[in-house]
This record gives structure tokens, C-alpha cells and sequence, in this order.
């Protein structure tokens, strides 16, 4: 990985503190509260030029190919996580076993990671309690101003933390699982997109996929351990 490269996406992560947050599952109406370590988050999803550079190790503009990166599976996020890890010199998040059935992530790690829908929602939120950060038009392309695709990350107005498109644009994967007894192996993922209706955008909207399925308007979004 070139210095260039390395010092753009790291000056692109966010120092969010520790803290708390609630969360909830409509479905089957339960609450919980989890606990938040201090951590980084990217401040902007994985963007195609991104994804296209670490996986092809190639030189790499911000400005290049600035929509998100989509079409990409859970487990196809992990291995670039991994895979971006290993450029940076850092140590990688996960262990994946040969057949590719279990993957475990270490937390003390250094390297880059999906964000836990904990740390999701927490960094979504970023001490706001409501529903959304913002004014929707304002904050998120969503189904009725997106003109029926994805646009440009960093085009629609961050966070209190300085965190942009966390609602609408695309989806982002999370590591957590859904329901194991009721769905498998589908994970987590979370903030709307520009198909999306507006109710879907917002900091509690939970939905879940197969790990291996990639979707048109589902991407991801880079953590670290702080």
C-alpha cells in the first residue's frame, strides 16, 4: 500500500467514544443495551475506486470512482477487511477456517473490521436520540430524491460526528448475526438506501441477508478497534 493511500483512509477515520446504547428488535419486541469501547469508524462507505485498489493493490484517488462499492457479500467485505489489514500492516481482524464456514474476529486487533450494528447505530446516532440525525432530505438519497441509484459518497450533510451517508445511499453490512435459530448464518444490515422508502432510513432499522448474497444497494463501511 502506497503512504499516500494508507494516510488518506486513516485521516478518513473517525475517533468515536465510548458509551452506551440501546437497542431494539420490533419483530420480536425485545430490548437490550450494549456497551460501546472506544473505536474508529470510516468516515464514508467503502467506494468502488476503494474497493477496486486494495483488491487489485493498485494506486488509488479519493477521487475516483466515489460511489459506493456494492454487489459485495458479507463474507466478501471480511476477506477485503482482512485483505486491507494485511497492506497496512496490520493485524488482521479475522481467522477464517479453510472451508470458510467459520469466521471469528479478534477484537484486540488493530486491523480493519465491519462495525458491530452496535457501534453502528451508536456512531449513526452520534448522541442524538431520535429516530434520524437530521432532516432526511438533507442527510440521506433515499427512493424519492435519488433519482433511482447511488450517488456520490459525502454529497448529503454528516453527523454530529462528522460521519456521512450512515442513513440512505447504501445499506451497510455489520458482523453481528440476526437470529441464528430463525435465520442461520444471515447478518445484519443497517441505514437505508436510495431504494429505500423513507421509514427504512433511519438509526433502528434492522435488516438481514444471507452472507454470501451481494445487493445492489448494499455496501460497507470500515471500523478499527480503538
Amino acid at each position: 500500500m502506497s503512504d499516500e493511500r494508507k494516510a488518506y483512509i486513516d485521516h478518513s477515520m473517525v475517533n468515536i467514544p465510548g458509551g452506551e446504547i440501546e437497542l431494539r428488535d420490533d419483530r420480536v419486541h425485545t430490548k437490550w443495551k450494549a456497551e460501546i469501547r472506544p473505536f474508529l469508524l470510516a468516515r464514508f462507505p467503502v467506494t468502488e475506486g476503494m474497493y477496486k485498489a486494495v483488491t487489485t493493490n493498485s494506486a488509488y484517488s479519493p477521487d475516483e470512482n466515489s460511489k459506493p462499492a456494492v454487489n459485495i457479500s458479507w463474507e466478501e467485505a471480511v476477506s477485503f477487511c482482512n485483505l486491507f489489514s494485511r497492506q497496512a500492516g496490520l493485524k488482521e481482524c479475522y481467522s477464517i477456517s479453510g472451508d470458510g464456514l467459520t469466521i471469528l474476529c479478534d477484537w484486540e486487533a488493530d486491523g480493519y473490521r465491519l462495525p458491530t450494528e452496535a457501534e453502528w447505530q451508536y456512531a449513526c446516532k452520534a448522541g442524538t436520540a431520535g429516530y434520524r440525525y437530521g432532516d432526511l432530505d438533507e442527510i440521506a438519497w433515499y427512493n424519492e430524491n435519488s433519482g433511482g441509484g447511488a450517488h456520490e459518497v459525502g454529497t448529503k450533510e454528516p453527523n454530529a460526528w462528522g460521519l456521512y451517508d450512515m442513513l440512505g445511499n447504501v445499506w451497510e453490512w455489520c458482523w453481528d448475526v440476526y437470529d441464528e435459530k430463525v435465520y442461520g448464518s444471515y447478518r445484519i444490515f443497517r441505514g437505508g438506501s436510495w431504494a429505500e422508502e423513507a421509514r427504512g432510513c433511519g438509526a433502528t432499522c434492522r435488516r438481514r441477508s444471507h452472507p454470501t448474497f451481494g445487493i445492489d444497494d448494499l455496501g460497507f463501511r470500515l471500523a478499527r478497534s480503538g
